[in-house]
């Protein structure tokens, strides 16, 4: 600011007297340039700090902002958490009740799963007798119901008798008694009725191919 006053009383002077020197006159219009441009830039300073005091000012409100907030949120914790406390011993109750009724639970399941167990043991000595069994009538009534040529009527072909079982017809419980198929095997079987051929039984996935194998000479799908 002083140099600005110099310049301007330099020229004044100038204007005044009017015998100053050329050098004189063009170091007071420097002087006066150097002056404008120090004025120039401390404008531009003071700009650019009543720009940082906005901002210190906008983060100011933010922070503040953001403060009050995170209090809000610490004191509805706070709440919760006493509020949560509250029933933390009476759900820390029914939960111990409820591991004793499933214990209790477990342990009568065990003792089922242990009768199950001798029943399905006393089904499949059951299940072997009858095959046996059936098995030998079956012996029994081919060599009965087998005819030699000599023996048979004229004008009749020999015949011989058929035991197997139609798996369109028969029941779940026949399947398992004479066929020695397992409770879900023979359920499925049912289930995917009607077959045209024994050769669904694979087709469809109703009974793995080494069961089939095992009764395909014993079943039939006749109408």
């Amino acid at each position: 600011m002083r140099r600005e006053w110099t310049a301007i009383v330099l020229v004044g002077a100038v204007l005044t007297a009017g015998c100053v020197s050329n050098k004189k006159y063009q170091e007071a219009l420097a002087e006066a340039d150097n002056v404008k441009m120090e004025l120039e830039k401390t404008r531009q300073q003071k700009g650019a700090m009543e720009q940082q005091v906005r901002t210190l000012k906008e983060l100011n409100a933010k922070f503040g902002n953001e403060a009050q907030a995170a209090r809000d949120e610490l004191q509805r914790i706070e709440h919760g958490r006493d509020a949560e406390r509250g029933t933390v011993e009476g759900r820390t109750k029914e939960l111990e009740d409820k591991v004793k009724a499933l214990s209790a639970q477990n342990k009568n399941v065990r003792q089922e799963y242990q009768d199950v167990k001798r029943h399905n043991d006393t089904l499949k000595s059951l299940v072997a007798r009858y095959q046996k069994e059936l098995k030998d009538r079956s012996n029994t009534g081919a060599q009965t119901a087998t005819v030699t040529p000599s023996q048979a009527p004229s004008g009749t072909a020999p015949a011989a008798v058929s035991a197997a079982m139609n798996i369109n017809k028969v029941s779940a419980n026949d399947m398992i008694l004479f066929l020695g198929l397992k409770q879900d095997e023979a359920d499925r079987i049912v289930n995917n009725r009607p077959y045209r051929v024994k050769g669904e039984l694979v087709a469809k996935n109703v009974v793995p191919k080494e069961t089939f194998d095992l009764i395909k000479d014993r079943i039939s799908v006749s109408p």
